[in-house]
């Protein structure tokens, strides 16, 4: 199973952040196919190839329509934003999720600090949290240092950014109730 299914099925969040990653990725490979198939589809197993390399192809594609060849993140990721961002309000809103409610509050100092940083004010808080995450995964791939001040905040956006996960688990399930 590929990653990213793997991953939709346990964590939607780390999904998203390796969603980003692989169009972080396909960029870095200038968005041609071929070269993406000799570096990285030829690493796995033959039987999987075909199937790997269709997946990449397709990513390519919506790119190129969706016009984020350079920057900006696909339709089908800005939607997981989305969901996640009402399925956050509606926990936000019910009285039956005390200890999301308190996981929120103890990371909003954080958000609040990056978006007056100059995180875009427009998008969802959930967004500036993911954006952060994915940058001090960017910094630790660099090797670079992360302050101890990151790392509260990392620490605190985790565990919110967990919760919900779990939260969005039980939702598809059908098993949450607010």
């Amino acid at each position: 199973m590929f990653i990213s299914k793997q991953l939709k099925q346990q964590s939607i969040a780390e999904y998203l952040i390796y969603m980003w990653q692989v169009e972080d990725m396909i960029r870095a490979y200038g968005c041609d196919l071929e070269c993406i198939r000799e570096q990285l589809v030829s690493r796995f197993p033959a039987e999987q190839q075909g199937e790997l390399a269709q997946w990449y192809e397709d990513l390519i594609e919506m790119m190129r329509r969706e016009e984020v060849m350079q920057k900006g993140h696909l339709q089908i990721n800005k939607n997981v934003v989305t969901w996640l961002t009402d399925l956050h309000l509606q926990l936000l809103a019910s009285s039956k999720f005390p200890y999301y409610n308190a996981a929120y509050y103890k990371a909003l100092p954080f958000i609040v600090e990056l978006r007056a940083k100059g995180a875009d004010k427009e998008e969802p808080e959930l967004e500036t949290c993911f954006e952060a995450l994915y940058g001090i995964l960017l910094l630790k791939l660099q090797k670079k240092e992360v302050g101890e001040e990151t790392k509260k905040a990392q620490e605190a956006i985790t565990t919110l950014l967990s919760m919900l996960s779990t939260y969005y688990i039980e939702d598809k399930k059908g098993d949450l109730e607010f």
